[in-house]
């Protein structure tokens, strides 16, 4: 009886170990390989150079701008993401009815695909645009949306944030509506107003959900690639130059595969640091309101 479960668990579990091996372990293995030798995976010729390649990325200074501006893109990103999903669960849930058809209709640009999206964006930003055509008829304004550092990393920071908000509110709204009413009727009884209310009590009590969608969020901002290779290249001035960037230019434009295996390895011990920092920070707050 033993054996026949032991087969059966496998059996049930062997599409992901497959999947697993295929998809993640064997690319592992390649791209540590990859990483200490010179090999431009077209060349015949491929060389050992050891760890010259993680020296010359941790001495990189285009290497160092890039980590930054992707910390750039948390900084800015994150909290827009929680902000706008907050914000559709608290309105989504506080409806009377037909919240899941509101639901499936912020969804929707989860779904959608980044090029799409980014291209649509692009359209919409560029210089004849109705959006810019209004601005400068009647305000006098000519903004260069994606052609100034700011500007163009908040408006990818922002596309992106509107493409999660819908995924992100599904999580929220699990957290909201786990919440007694009864403890919203014992604050209103002690006389605490909407925004204490919401700030001292709705907030520490849906820890779990914002625990999940701030991780979530982190690990987005650090993988940002395709909305910044379709909106602005890496610019202005590698202003949007995340990491995920530099990688791709370094593999398939200066052909330096063996390097930016390299680069994208440093870059993954970056982010399962920082994601591991931001997590500890959080259940520290999460113990703080009676979490543990």
């Amino acid at each position: 009886m033993k054996n026949l479960n032991n087969k059966l668990g496998w059996s049930f579990t062997s599409p992901y170990v497959i999947f697993t091996i295929i998809f993640f372990l064997i690319p592992l293995v390649w791209a540590i390989w990859l990483s200490v030798t010179d090999w431009n995976m077209m060349s015949p010729d491929i060389n050992f150079v050891g760890l010259d390649n993680f020296t010359k990325a941790i001495a990189s200074p285009a290497v160092k701008a890039s980590f930054w501006v992707t910390y750039k893109f948390l900084i800015v990103f994150v909290p827009l993401a929680i902000i706008m999903s907050m914000v559709v669960a608290v309105l989504v849930n506080g409806l009377p009815k037909f919240k899941g058809l509101y639901l499936v209709a912020f969804f929707l640009p989860y779904l959608s695909s980044g090029v799409v999206t980014s291209l649509i964006v692009k359209g919409l930003l560029s210089y004849n645009s109705p959006l810019n055509i209004f601005l400068r008829d009647n305000f006098g304004l000519n903004i260069d949306w994606l052609g100034t550092p700011m500007t163009s990393l908040f408006v990818i920071s922002l596309m992106i944030a509107w493409k999660m908000s819908g995924y992100y509110a599904l999580i929220l709204i699990s957290g909201l509506s786990s919440i007694n009413e009864e403890i919203y009727e014992a604050a209103a009884m002690d006389g605490s107003g909407r925004f204490r209310t919401f700030w001292k009590i709705t907030i520490p009590m849906m820890y779990p959900a914002l625990f999940t969608v701030i991780v979530l969020a982190v690990g987005v901002s650090f993988g940002i690639f395709t909305e910044v290779y379709q909106l602005t290249g890496g610019g202005p001035n590698f202003a949007t130059n995340t990491w995920q960037m530099e990688i791709y230019n370094q593999a398939f434009v200066n052909l330096k595969s063996g390097y930016a295996s390299a680069i994208s390895l440093v870059a993954a011990v970056v982010t399962f640091a920082s994601i591991g920092v931001i997590k500890k920070g959080l259940e520290k707050w999460g113990e703080r309101n009676g979490w543990s």
